[in-house]
């Protein structure tokens, strides 16, 4: 299905972009990565790319040609009070998560109208839609992606360019890891996971990887949970009169 498509996965040397780039690998794609870190992952192409900078975006597309599908992953978070959020913080994580998507997104574009073809998947979160404390900066940047998706998907949909979004919970990667060592805080928080487990990576690059293929031709535009239920759990789903919390997960008794 892949099978010689050229794949950027921006972000992709850790986490959720190094799952989406093996799949990616795995089913045929030339998979180029766009990163400040070097990847361990030697199946696929490197170029150190900073995304706040759109001079080292170009560079990059001028080094790998125009790809058929392109990852949107690159992002960072950082906790802070809202009433202490420094401006300092707050332009730099709107740079690398909200900024550096659109110049990644349009430079990339540009490439694929040539060829009136391609699909693009940003990876957005759950985020987008809540307010989850001392998370300011990086809910605001996650919200902004979506409004990037629509825009993007209705102006570049007449160049059969489709532009959707995954919007993961929380997934264990380098960036959540602390919280998943924290056995009391997974048992409260995924009391609201109708699933009553946290994601993998691989869970999020298995759609990610759905929405870039050719089963998804006829998607745009959309926004794709992957988060266990999350979102439509508004009190809660389980509680210790039915079900225990055993190795780090929710089971029904």
């Amino acid at each position: 299905m892949r099978n010689g498509k050229l794949a950027v996965v921006t972000g992709g040397a850790n986490g959720i972009g190094a799952a989406t780039a093996r799949l990616l690998a795995s089913g045929g794609a030339t998979v180029w990565i766009f990163d400040r870190e070097s990847p361990r992952d030697a199946g696929a192409r490197y170029v150190s790319v900073d995304v706040t900078s759109r001079a080292s975006i170009d560079a990059a597309f001028d080094a790998c040609g125009a790809p058929d599908i392109l990852m949107v992953n690159a992002g960072i978070a950082e906790e802070e009070d809202f009433l202490e959020h420094s401006p300092e913080r707050w332009e730099r994580i709107l740079a690398v998560n909200l900024s550096g998507a659109f110049h990644t997104v349009q430079s990339a574009a540009r490439l694929m109208k040539a060829r009136q073809s391609g699909a693009i998947v940003i990876t957005a979160s759950t985020n987008s839609f809540d307010g989850e404390a001392r998370l300011a900066a990086y809910n605001a940047s996650k919200a902004g992606l979506l409004g990037l998706v629509h825009t993007a998907a209705n102006e570049l949909g007449p160049y059969q360019i489709r532009v959707n979004a995954v919007c993961p919970g929380l997934i264990r990667t380098r960036l959540t890891e602390r919280h998943f060592s924290d056995p009391e805080l997974l048992r409260n928080y995924f009391r609201h996971i109708p699933l009553g487990r946290g994601g993998s990576p691989e869970d999020v690059a298995q759609a990610c990887v759905f929405l870039a293929s050719g089963q998804a031709s006829y998607i745009t535009g959309a926004t794709l949970f992957v988060d266990g239920g999350q979102m439509a759990s508004k009190f809660g789903t389980w509680n210790d009169e039915t079900a225990e919390f055993i190795e780090g997960r929710w089971r029904l008794r």
